[in-house]
């Protein structure tokens, strides 16, 4: 009888210890974008600053193609966070199947708004290209099929009134590629939603004249939130001799309504605790501002997440 109650005993303690072991281990996925990206050292800093911050987890940083595969797989639960472009966002919780979303991802929740894109055409001088309706029978490259960028892309050819169709050419190609194909002479133009001073549009500024093509603010104002009209300052890029207004679309971390509210909290709370540290990976993050976190968010935040900027007084 005392083996028996010894027995039961140790399987009782066994299994408090494994429940004890299981709840401290916290698993954190971040998904980013392609590692020459902006997500992704961003990804790799953060994934730093919630090993050290958060008691018991264990953090990895995913490679991926970004906004539109992010979501998506958040909304299946693999990854606790994601960066994403803000129409990215929208479409995900619309459900919007053209966009690359199967229905309404109803499971993602928000973190924080944190610095924006800028929409870059950037044509050769040799083209004749100064304008969006000066593209109609040239070639463009567009980024990625159904990535941001080409979210971004289909959003200001419809409120310009254009289509794909327009085009002489349309080509789905990541921005190193496109520049590359612009100096050879085998494309017109490339659309690029990126930080301003871009290093690919940079290159092409270098290697041949270029003109960076105006997104005038009435188109911007056609598409609405998350978009919002922007300028991008002259001498950004070598031979930009004048401002050139165009769109800028903020980018956000997202997460899941199956992440817990402490560990969403505490996602939160470190990232702005240590804009030091995500700064110093990539200097697009010189925008985050807690005062703007919540600036366009277009889905419900995560009960952890309003946890944190009720702390802050930025909710009532």
């Amino acid at each position: 009888m005392l083996d028996r109650k010894l027995l039961a005993g140790a399987v009782a303690l066994s299994l408090a210890f494994g429940a004890g072991s299981a709840k401290a281990q916290e698993f954190i996925n971040v998904l980013t974008g392609g590692t020459s990206g902006v997500y992704y050292p961003l990804g790799v800093a953060l994934s730093e600053i919630y090993a050290a911050g958060i008691e018991g987890s264990r953090t990895q940083v995913q490679a991926t193609k970004a906004s539109v595969e992010n979501l998506n797989l958040l909304q299946q639960g693999k990854g606790e966070i994601a960066f994403a472009l803000g129409d990215s966002v929208k479409l995900a919780a619309e459900g919007n199947t053209e966009a690359g979303f199967p229905g309404k991802l109803d499971k993602l929740r928000g973190i924080a708004a944190i610095y924006p894109n800028y929409i870059q055409i950037v044509a050769s001088q040799e083209s004749g290209i100064t304008s969006l309706a000066d593209l109609a029978g040239k070639s463009l490259s567009v980024g990625a099929p159904a990535s941001g960028t080409e979210l971004n892309a289909r959003a200001i050819f419809a409120a310009a009134g254009m289509k794909y169709e327009d085009l002489g050419k349309v080509e789905y190609l990541p921005f190193a590629e496109s520049v590359e194909l612009i100096k050879n002479r085998q494309l017109d133009a490339t659309l690029q939603s990126a930080g301003l001073g871009v290093a690919s549009i940079r290159d092409l500024a270098t290697a041949l004249p270029i003109n960076v093509v105006a997104v005038p603010a009435e188109i911007v104002e056609k598409i609405g939130a998350p978009y919002q009209a922007v300028t991008i300052p002259a001498g950004t890029y070598e031979g930009q001799a004048a401002d050139v207004s165009t769109a800028a679309v903020g980018n956000f971390l997202v997460t899941h309504d199956g992440v817990s509210e402490e560990t969403a909290y505490l996602m939160t709370k470190l990232l702005f605790d240590n804009l030091d540290k995500v700064v110093a990976s990539h200097a697009a993050a010189k925008a985050i501002d807690l005062t703007k976190a919540l600036d366009g968010m277009p889905i419900p935040l995560h009960p952890g997440a309003e946890r944190f900027y009720k702390e802050k007084g930025l909710i009532q």
